[in-house]
């Protein structure tokens, strides 16, 4: 097998407008010469195995009631209400992320602005009646966020490339870096190709000051109703004069983290998936004890600079309880000594302050697990603070029933007295 039939003209037509493009052209005579594509698909590192099966076995754990609670908020879930004044002065480290929710995080690095995986929309589905639902909003209005010099996609599933986001984006002068095929989405939907740096892994590009450079992730592709492999996933690497941050997208754990570290590391930020796993699909993406562990092997093997948890609290992708993610990433950090940030959705922070936020805010609004939470004690790398000028804005009445997402084919408190978290 060498390629992929390409549709006719008639079912083109009829093709919803939310599942993107097939490549063609020199895009499709590029994505052949890659040294990642052989069998008339994208290859995934050595040993890994394809998802086949997943989303059945995922199906049926979805239709028991007991379950279905646990994977969503009890509360309204506090969001940060982002505003101009907080975005518009540079950070005073250089460094500066605003997580959005989900993998969606604004990345303000050596005096430019990187928008990673922007999902604005209600529902991260080709359709706006079905799919799964925010149970959050977004911190601010897409509009508001001010201009951003690249966005960066990692792959095209839809809780990671969103077409109403891309074409809102299309609108202004952003550029944008995506994995080799992916541009062919882009271009369905308004963007230029002036515009567009599309990549094979370990293939870099500059924009302003900054090197992007799309890294090799352990994952899989696919929008329509074929999963054919034609588009690539990454993981990135953005390095500034001063700075460097990692951005995992979606990804099962690798020995490639090591590689990746020793030729671009260490990290001032490291932003990890940690959320959405599953005994299901254990190949494609990590637990938080897993997503630690890409952490230091980023990190050249020590517990240096700071991670930030993506790829959870805003989307129902997974069985396993909608607090799950934090509490093993407050666990995982601990056992390692590792420092990790924890802001609200929409809380600015700089990775390399001398504090962050690190309180587990997620407790206020979400089921306590049977024997209460876990105490969180003085003086480790999850100790907490208060956060000021938190807003609930949120409703979870209406929390969806939803799919798998990637895969195609009362409370209590317990957060404690407030405290800092060193720098180191």
């Amino acid at each position: 097998m060498t390629g992929f039939p390409s549709p006719s003209p008639r079912l083109r037509a009829l093709r919803p407008a939310a599942f993107g493009a097939d490549p063609s052209g020199e895009r499709l005579a590029r994505i052949r010469r890659s040294p990642h594509f052989a069998d008339g698909v994208f290859q995934n590192p050595p040993g890994t195995p394809r998802p086949d099966g997943a989303m059945l076995e995922f199906a049926k754990s979805s239709l028991r009631k007991e379950d279905r609670v646990r994977r969503a908020p009890a509360g309204t879930v506090p969001v940060h209400a982002t505003t101009l004044a907080d975005l518009a002065k540079p950070p005073v480290t250089g460094l500066r992320l605003t997580w959005m929710g989900h993998s969606s995080v604004l990345t303000e690095i050596d005096g430019q602005r990187v928008l990673f995986d922007p999902v604005w929309g209600e529902r991260c589905s080709p359709f706006a009646f079905a799919g799964p639902k925010r149970l959050h909003p977004v911190p601010l209005p897409l509009a508001a966020l001010g201009p951003v010099d690249v966005v960066v996609i990692s792959h095209d599933h839809y809780d990671h490339l969103d077409m109403p986001t891309i074409k809102e984006l299309a609108g202004t002068d952003t550029l944008f870096a995506v994995p080799l095929g992916v541009g062919a989405h882009l271009e369905r939907w308004g963007v230029s190709a002036d515009r567009l740096r599309e990549l094979d892994w370990h293939e870099s590009t500059k924009v302003g000051g900054l090197t992007l450079t799309a890294t090799p992730a352990r994952h899989f592709c696919g929008r329509g109703l074929r999963n054919t492999q034609h588009t690539l996933w990454a993981s990135w690497v953005v390095e500034g004069a001063e700075h460097r941050v990692y951005h995992s997208g979606d990804t099962g754990y690798f020995e490639g983290f090591r590689d990746i570290g020793a030729a671009h590391g260490p990290f001032d930020a490291t932003m990890i998936q940690i959320g959405a796993y599953s005994e299901f699909w254990p190949d494609i993406h990590m637990t938080p004890e897993e997503g630690m562990r890409a952490h230091l092997d980023l990190q050249g093997g020590t517990p240096s600079g700071l991670m930030l948890p993506i790829h959870w609290g805003t989307f129902n992708l997974a069985a396993h309880a909608w607090s799950d993610p934090g509490e093993g990433t407050i666990a995982a950090a601990r056992k390692a000594e590792a420092r990790i940030g924890l802001p609200h959705p929409g809380e600015p922070f700089e990775p390399t302050a001398e504090t962050v936020p690190s309180e587990p805010w997620w407790r206020g609004v979400a089921l306590t697990p049977p024997g209460g939470w876990p105490t969180l004690d003085a003086g480790g790398p999850a100790d907490v603070r208060r956060t000021a000028d938190i807003t609930r804005t949120a409703d979870v009445d209406d929390a969806p029933t939803d799919t798998a997402g990637d895969i195609q084919g009362g409370a209590a408190d317990g957060s404690g007295e407030p405290k800092a978290v060193s720098a180191g």
